[in-house]
């Protein structure tokens, strides 16, 4: 008999290709919007794509330690974390004095 829950495989290979693919997506966005809450987006896309490596090499290690990828992708989340307030903090400040996030229009360091 069967057993019903699914259990899903998948490969290195594969979870490489998906974190790849992810990364270049967001490494896409982020170069191309002009929009600061767009880089952001394709900043926290990118750092995600450095989590599902982080994990799917820790799934594939043979270390006696094999929780050490599941840390790394805790600090690269609390890394994400505070990165997203700040920089949120710094568009709403922005957006405050300038009424614009377009990255074109924001020259705060000229006099």
């Amino acid at each position: 008999m069967h057993s019903p829950v699914l259990t899903l495989v998948l490969h290195l290979e594969e979870v490489l290709i998906v974190g790849a693919a992810l990364f270049a997506i967001g490494l896409y966005v982020a170069l191309s919007k002009r929009n600061a809450i767009g880089i952001l987006m394709g900043i926290e896309l990118m750092l995600n794509a450095v989590n599902i490596t982080f994990l799917g090499f820790a799934r594939m290690s043979v270390s006696e330690d094999p929780i050490q990828g599941h840390v790394f992708a805790v600090f690269v989340i609390t890394v994400a974390a505070a990165e997203a307030a700040v920089a949120l903090a710094l568009a709403v400040a922005i957006y405050k004095h300038r009424e614009t996030v377009n990255i074109d229009q924001i020259d705060l360091l000229r006099w």
